[in-house]
């Protein structure tokens, strides 16, 4: 039988498979390093998705080379030169210190802390294949110490990181929040009845929070215009709400403090301290920060980079006096060039990190200054946004907390096949524009301007229907792969930057929420509520209230999305830039984006979501096709829908076949039409609606989104978590 692979290509590889396996592997470090913090400052599913591919990468490489070092070696070890053996050996070492990969990214989902273990064997299983090879090339090899120092130094960098698996873990992380005994009850209890015997009358109260804000927190959070003070701030805070992420119930005396603090400070405060914290979620789970931030992690790391350095320096003496392959000596000392700039480089980073400032507490000394600097690179920057009279969040990506997005998905717009466009604009960020071209694709489109300008036009009808044929079978190969939520993703999602003004707006809603929780069981209430809150006690609440509570949340909040779209659309006064209404429209926008194609951050409430939305969108697009509506019409499609006569509820014509919403929200819609404040109304439910799902959203969904890009919903979960509005507080009695 023939050799399908030529003898000459099996040649060169044989030769150079090791050489070529290992320089990758530092490549793929390299690129790791350099671009894994890019995670949480995008949303876009490409860059992620090519994160994760180098991820994978990085470990398989190392693995690989460690098997072809060893198979090299193992079954000819006079195969090659003496010196050339020698060298091979002592690459082993340094695919440990790969696999213990950058300072900056360590687990690339929540799953992967939970196999900590398994990084644990792996790095047995990896140290016996390196001993192995070690054993292969001693006792002649010329280069047993630095060989025997980078071993050392790789399995500490491995240990580390396996270490922070198992600390970012949900067993380890519970076990970093500090039990809290409470005060001596059996002291207490001693003293009680040693007073009634001497015949004292003891009153007993039941405890409350002491003074409200502690010491520290009424000294040093006067001043959030000094970024290290914010970051020391949320530091405090972070301490305290971190067990939400392992579903701990706090205490009333952090319910108390927490809500007095951020009920006296302002909404632009708030969203730094936030901002902050989920910061530091990050480099808690996904980084190897709570390893290295320690007085022994910083000596165990002064070891490991040590080590190297003293390997390197034997090995260039090692080299002036014997012989060895120059193109191999290169690729050494690449890989030491490599190992100690990735040290030296991680020692930057780890100095950038929030954490790093907020445990070291730096107010003054010697090198605040620098720390101030690094952390001002990171503060929020708005941009004024003249034409539509807002302020949007323009921090440059590269130093970015989170994407700064407020992602929106239109159901009419989806069913007329309607590109999303972009209101706000920022110039200065780079990856926006990438994201930009990437969304605005259209294949279809470009092959029709390419192939015109070489085809007769007698012959573009032929081309037109050749075109509609391949989107078809597009369009089939999709839904057949099951990428249809990754695709829509990619077409029909729209990005806005956030706006000062709707953040505001969010704040000063909750905030007077706040204000009514008193204790537990009205906290319960009020973040319970999905829209009843604000329409009692209103003269048209019998009229509104059906739409809100005898509906399940997935149905009203497509009826009241549905509805906004045709008021939105169809509004006269709609170039007055009313900001409720602009409020209204993005928050619409981004509930149906969370319910129906970030399902993970909903799935607690969602229902049987996507089968209503399927529904409605199949009514929708037979509506449209009935009347050739095209892509993008907006007012006109509105008007069509607003047309028809809703007389008759639509459940007594269709019965309960199909679970369609759309002329339930057109007689929604017309009613409220018929208001004044409408759009001051509807702005208020959405809010609502938005801190309904983000109080009963899962705390992990949370920190998994944190390497997405972040998302709105989780800073109003944090929010609520530190008005007292959150679940966790419910069963803490007072």
């Amino acid at each position: 039988m023939v050799n399908p692979i030529p003898e000459n290509v099996k040649k060169i590889w044989d030769e150079w498979n090791i050489r070529g396996v290992i320089l990758l592997s530092l490549s793929l470090q390299a690129i790791l390093f350099l671009f894994a913090s890019l995670r949480k400052t995008t949303a876009n599913k490409l860059i992620i998705l090519l994160i994760w591919s180098v991820y994978l990468l990085a470990d398989w490489s190392a693995i690989f080379a460690l098997g072809l070092i060893s198979n090299s070696l193992g079954d000819n070890p006079d195969h090659s030169a003496e010196n050339t053996t020698d060298l091979l050996a002592s690459w082993t070492p340094f695919l440990f210190l790969h696999l213990g990969g950058p300072d900056n990214i360590t687990a690339f989902a929540l799953e992967d802390n939970e196999l900590w273990f398994r990084h644990f064997v792996g790095l047995l299983i990896q140290a016996l294949a390196a001993l192995y090879i070690f054993l292969l090339s001693f006792p002649k090899t010329k280069l047993a110490i630095p060989t025997i120092l980078l071993f050392v130094a790789g399995s500490i960098k491995y240990l580390e990181r396996t270490r922070a698996f198992y600390l970012a873990s949900f067993d380890g992380f519970q076990d970093s929040v500090p039990p809290d005994p409470g005060p001596n009850y059996a002291k207490f209890m001693e003293e009680y009845h040693v007073k009634r015997k001497e015949g004292f009358d003891i009153t007993i109260k039941p405890r409350s929070a002491e003074s409200g804000a502690s010491s520290v927190i009424d000294k040093k959070i006067h001043k959030l215009d000094d970024e290290p003070q914010v970051v020391n701030c949320a530091y405090y805070y972070f301490q305290i709400v971190k067990g939400l992420i392992v579903n701990q119930v706090l205490g009333f005396r952090q319910y108390q403090e927490s809500r007095d603090f951020f009920l006296n400070v302002t909404p632009e405060e708030a969203y730094k301290i936030i901002e902050v914290e989920l910061n530091l979620i990050y480099e808690v789970l996904y980084t190897k920060i709570k390893v290295v931030c320690s007085v022994q992690g910083c000596i165990i790391r002064f070891i490991s980079c040590a080590l190297v350095v003293t390997a390197f320096s034997v090995f260039h003496l090692k080299v002036k006096n014997h012989g060895f392959d120059d193109f191999d000596v290169a690729i050494t000392y690449t890989l030491f060039l490599g190992a100690i700039s990735l040290d030296i480089m991680s020692l930057f980073i780890l100095v950038s990190f929030d954490f790093t400032s907020g445990a070291l507490k730096i107010i003054n000394s010697h090198i605040s200054a620098m720390l101030s600097c690094i952390l001002n690179l990171k503060k929020p920057r708005w941009y004024s946004c003249v034409e539509h009279k807002h302020e949007v969040l323009a921090t440059p990506f590269l130093f970015g907390r989170w994407s700064g997005y407020v992602s929106g998905h239109n159901l009419l717009s989806y069913c007329l096949k309607g590109r999303p466009t972009r209101v706000h604009r920022v110039k200065n960020f780079l990856h926006r524009g990438f994201e930009k071209s990437i969304h605005s694709l259209r294949i279809d489109v470009l092959i029709r301007i390419t192939v015109s300008a070489f085809v007769k036009v007698s012959h573009l009808s032929r081309l037109d229907k050749l075109l509609h044929c391949l989107g078809l079978i597009n369009e089939l190969v999709i839904s057949w792969l099951g990428l249809n939520d990754f695709v829509d993703g990619l077409r029909y999602v729209s990005h806005e930057p956030l706006t000062k003004e709707l953040w505001k707006f969010i704040f000063d809603e909750l905030r007077e929420k706040s204000q009514f929780a008193d204790n537990p069981e009205a906290a319960m209430k009020i973040s319970s509520s999905r829209g009843e809150w604000i329409l009692q006690n209103r003269d048209y609440w019998n009229i509104l209230m059906p739409y809100v509570t005898q509906v399940t949340y997935d149905e009203s909040l497509l009826l009241w999305h549905i509805a906004t779209e045709l008021l939105y659309q169809t509004d006269d006064a709609g170039e007055t830039h009313d900001i409720n209404r602009e409020i209204s429209k993005l928050l619409s926008d981004y509930m149906l984006y969370l319910l129906i194609i970030h399902t993970t951050m909903t799935s607690a409430v969602a229902g049987i979501a996507k089968i209503r939305f399927g529904d409605t969108c199949a009514e929708t697009m037979k509506f449209f096709r009935e009347r050739s509506l095209k892509p993008n019409p907006g007012k006109e499609a509105c008007n069509k829908i607003l047309a028809v006569h809703t007389d008759i509820k639509p459940a007594i014509v269709k019965g309960d076949r199909s679970k369609s919403v759309l002329f339930n929200a057109s007689m929604l819609a017309k009613e409220l039409k018929q208001l004044d404040d409408k759009w001051k109304l509807m702005s208020k439910i959405w809010v609502e609606l938005l801190s309904y799902a983000a109080c009963f959203s899962g705390s992990r969904a949370h920190a998994q989104q944190v390497i997405k890009g972040g998302e709105l919903i989780t800073f109003v979960w944090l929010l609520m978590a530190h008005f007292g509005l959150q679940q966790h507080f419910q069963n803490v009695t007072m």
